[in-house]
């Protein structure tokens, strides 16, 4: 049963709604814990500490913490598998050459692929430089994540990266909510205003959520 439903279309956007519904849930955690850091070392520190210890005494130190990896991690990979073996049927649907030169692809389409591998390939690199600290500017400091923070965005690099990862996640966040409902049945002709005004409004707040961090530091009022 689960295969079959796996193997058809509406399964695979199914699967990609609902995965890319908990990733957009830990983004909006995410961002409001990222902009602790205009309260100062202490409480952007602190934070980060009280990450690890949720749950205790019940679940033991970073328990919590490696749970919600797991199950993103597990979002992530079904939400990229699903697109592309989407975007590969869609292709195979199509296989004639136009014979004039035309866009296969919708706008909103376009731009969720192409954002969708900005995304994947600033996911790895934000983990090598802000978890790992692999490639991270300077000496990375561990448990001290304001520091980590503050020498990433002291770096032109770094907030070209960020800054245009978090415009593809606004324009994916935009895209992406507004599929998802539909996939999901929620639109309708009386629930369509409200859903677009959501959907732009999530991407607006994200995307300025994120982007105020590095421009925090550039500016100075993050030192």
């Amino acid at each position: 049963m689960a295969r079959t439903v796996w193997d058809s279309s509406v399964g695979k956007k199914t699967v990609m709604a609902v995965s890319g519904l908990i990733m957009l849930l830990y983004l909006v955690v995410h961002m409001i814990g990222n902009l602790k850091i205009f309260f100062g070392s202490g409480e952007f520190n602190h934070y980060a500490h009280w990450l690890r210890t949720v749950g205790e005494p019940f679940m033991h130190y970073e328990w919590t913490l490696w749970l919600i990896r797991i199950v993103l991690v597990v979002a992530v990979v079904a939400h990229a598998t699903s697109a592309y073996q989407l975007s590969r049927r869609d292709i195979r649907a199509r296989p004639s050459k136009y014979v004039h030169k035309k866009a296969r692809a919708s706008y909103a389409t376009r731009t969720m692929r192409w954002g969708g591998i900005i995304l994947g390939l600033f996911i790895a690199w934000h983990i090598l430089d802000l978890t790992t600290g692999t490639v991270h500017s300077g000496g990375f400091q561990e448990g001290h994540p304001y520091q980590n923070v503050v020498d990433t965005f002291s770096t032109w690099y770094g907030n070209v990266i960020y800054i245009v990862a978090m415009l593809a996640l606004g324009l994916h966040v935009r895209h992406g909510f507004w599929s998802a409902a539909q996939t999901l049945g929620a639109g309708s002709r009386s629930r369509d205003r409200a859903l677009k005004t959501t959907a732009n409004a999530l991407a607006l707040l994200l995307t300025a959520g994120f982007i105020a961090v590095p421009v925090g530091v550039m500016t100075g009022v993050v030192s």
